[in-house]
């Protein structure tokens, strides 16, 4: 069993070296973004999240649409426990794969190697539990003796492939993602698209931000529209048009 509630979610962000009026100023032809509050004794202050609430269980998989700015990343964020609310409450239960940021973890002077038990461990494998899977992800990501050279030799790609391997081994009963990841060559993209379909497809729920609406009709069944750090009610993916509309 797995699930996540929220009830009136709120996040915000103190915005240092700006004061309130200049901050409102540079803000006020943007069209999406969190709500500027004035703060008597300290920085102004973005909302990030305003009074989100959902609740998903077993089987949902949910599509996060909205404008750059809306509040889809910080969402995903704190689902993965990236940021405490300062309003409301935020329950998750079952083991969380958070894939955000694929570069999180990295150390450019380690070998490959070196950085995959990094990151595994980071993704809360144990160091057994990173025994058991080390060959699989060193055959997967094609790296073969690049593996002992330090990451800064590496290339973008190379980099992305080792990431990419390291991200998709953990099991997980929620998924978190920010947009649909695609590395590597042609090869190792069909690849990378079967083996993080597998991950997906084996989760409990999914919870994918999305600007490819073609995406979050293939893998969702619930989606919300965000705007201005503040959320839709969810809603069947089959008003996804509807909710564009609007």
């Amino acid at each position: 069993m797995a699930f996540v509630r929220a009830s009136g979610l709120s996040i915000r962000f103190p915005v240092y070296a700006v004061d309130h009026r200049s901050l409102k100023k540079h803000l006020v032809g943007a069209a999406v973004g969190g709500r500027v509050m004035a703060s008597r004794s300290g920085p102004p202050i973005i909302s990030a999240l305003q009074n989100i609430s959902l609740s998903l269980s077993d089987g949902d998989r949910l599509g996060l649409i909205g404008h750059n700015g809306s509040g889809k990343t910080t969402l995903l964020r704190a689902l993965a426990g990236a940021y405490a609310p300062d309003e409301g409450r935020l329950e998750v239960l079952g083991k969380v794969a958070s894939l955000l940021d694929l570069s999180l973890g990295i150390d450019p002077s380690a070998t490959g190697l070196e950085n995959i038990r990094l990151r595994a461990m980071i993704a809360g494998l144990t160091p057994s539990q990173i025994d058991e899977r080390l060959d699989d992800i060193a055959e997967f990501s094609g790296l073969g003796p690049y593996l002992a050279m330090p990451l800064k030799t590496y290339s973008a790609g190379m980099q992305a492939r080792l990431a990419f391997s390291v991200a998709t081994s953990v099991s997980a009963d929620i998924v978190l993602m920010d947009e649909w990841i695609s590395v590597g060559d042609a090869a190792f993209r069909e690849a990378s698209h079967k083996r993080l379909t597998g991950m997906v497809d084996a989760a409990r729920i999914l919870v994918i931000a999305s600007h490819d609406v073609s995406t979050i009709r293939s893998y969702c069944n619930k989606v919300v529209r965000m705007e201005a750090g503040r959320a839709s009610p969810v809603v069947d993916i089959g008003k996804l048009d509807e909710l564009m509309a609007a």
